[in-house]
């Protein structure tokens, strides 16, 4: 006995009319880019062939060239396409003091008016493309943006409360709309377009500022320009486009530290991976305790002298070819110079409280100069793996040898 066939895809006339449907749809189904689309395309037709067809007999020999079965994988399909689409915030708890909305694929700002104690929100990994509607949230001390679209620095003056903005990982090309936040007191602005330094000094109680994988460098001046005036004229004509290349790079791309007057109360500068050619400007950050300026341009080690408070100095991947310029930095105990074109280890004798040194990928090749760190007392690690010395069979035994205190050689714990 034959099945039934409800939907009539077996008659004679359903026949018809599904063949002659699908010459007229074949051609625009391979147009299609979109494998998915297509599926879903070509589903549709089947069910609305089926509406239309007239009820007959049915033909157990007949063999739709399309499986019905695809239509489910279809409607998760269009769930997927939904669950793709920026999603609202909605508020379930006014009274919430904070809210996490990382990762939920939020486009846009709003809907946070009930919330009239919030102090914290999250909404690192959105696609929030701009700062908006948050005029209410007088209460907020933490703001999280971080990895989202934003392009601009703004709308944030009502926020007076706010302790904490985190606007790393986006397209912001200026630091602008900060003047209310007289409150701030950690800045996160890394991995941004930001070419210039600026607009901060007003923020008296700041004791974090990262700007690191940025674009900082200093605005163009006519003393700029006359140095490189001067110093092409003592250049001699070029002879090739590298000499010219060279020329218009010191012309135009002169990146410098700038415009931190006023931070007083600033601990910890993060400005690695940018294109700062000279530590210089840093006179008045008196109570700077970590100083960043890895993955830098950096040829030498100078103007600290006033950082008297300064505890950690990262150096790595840069240009430098001496240890020198750390005469006042007493209470150092973090020297990161890894990574550079140093040969000798000298001038770090007198930082009494040293205890992690980290030198690997340099240029030592004197175990002598090793020995100089016989009156750093405290140090506990050190780094001098990828320098000429560590080729040395007796490496790790010299070293222990040499310094029987420290605990840990390279990435390893002393036995």
């Amino acid at each position: 006995m034959d099945s039934p066939d409800p939907k009539g895809y077996a008659s004679e006339q359903g026949q018809r009319y599904f063949f002659s449907k699908r010459a007229q749809y074949q051609l625009d189904i391979c147009k299609i880019k979109s494998v998915k689309y297509a599926l879903k395309y070509v589903c549709v037709f089947i069910e609305s062939s089926a509406d239309d067809a007239s009820k007959g007999e049915t033909n157990p020999g007949l063999q739709s060239s399309v499986s019905v079965d695809t239509c489910p994988s279809m409607e998760e399909a269009d769930d997927r396409e939904e669950d793709d689409k920026p999603k609202e915030i909605l508020i379930v708890d006014p009274d919430t003091d904070e809210l996490d909305m990382n990762h939920q694929r939020i486009g846009k700002l709003e809907n946070l008016e009930p919330l009239t104690k919030v102090e914290r929100l999250y909404f690192r990994w959105n696609f929030i493309k701009k700062i908006e509607n948050l005029e209410t949230l007088v209460t907020l001390r933490e703001l999280e943006l971080y990895d989202n679209q934003i392009t601009c620095i703004e709308n944030l003056d009502s926020l007076v409360n706010l302790e904490i903005l985190d606007l790393s990982f986006n397209r912001i090309r200026e630091i602008k709309g900060l003047e209310n936040l007289h409150n701030l007191e950690k800045l996160f602005l890394c991995a941004n377009k930001i070419s210039r330094i600026e607009n901060v000094n007003h923020l008296k109680k700041l004791t974090l500022l990262e700007l690191g994988d940025n674009k900082i460098r200093a605005s163009f001046s006519i003393p700029d320009l006359l140095s490189c005036i001067s110093y092409e004229r003592h250049l001699r004509k070029p002879t090739s486009k590298y000499q010219s290349i060279e020329f218009v790079t010191r012309l135009f791309h002169l990146q410098v530290i700038e415009n931190l007057e006023g931070l007083d109360n600033l601990k910890c500068l993060y400005l690695g991976k940018n294109k700062i050619t000279k530590i210089q400007n840093l006179e008045t950050l008196k109570t700077l305790d970590v100083l960043s300026l890895q993955c830098n341009r950096l040829t030498k080690i100078e103007n600290l002298e006033t950082l008297t408070e300064l505890d950690q100095l990262y150096l790595s991947e840069n240009g430098l070819t001496r240890i020198e310029g750390l005469d006042k930095n007493l209470k150092m105990t973090t020297l990161d110079l890894a990574n550079n074109k140093i040969r000798v280890i000298e001038n770090v004798d007198h930082l009494a409280m040293l205890e992690e040194f980290w030198m690997n990928d340099n240029l030592v090749d004197d175990w002598t100069s090793i020995e100089t760190l016989n009156s750093n007392k405290k140090l506990v690690t050190i780094y001098l793996e990828h320098n000429p010395v560590f080729k040395d069979p007796n490496y790790r035994r010299k070293i222990k040898i040499s310094l029987p205190w420290v605990s840990q050689i390279d990435a390893t714990l002393c036995r």
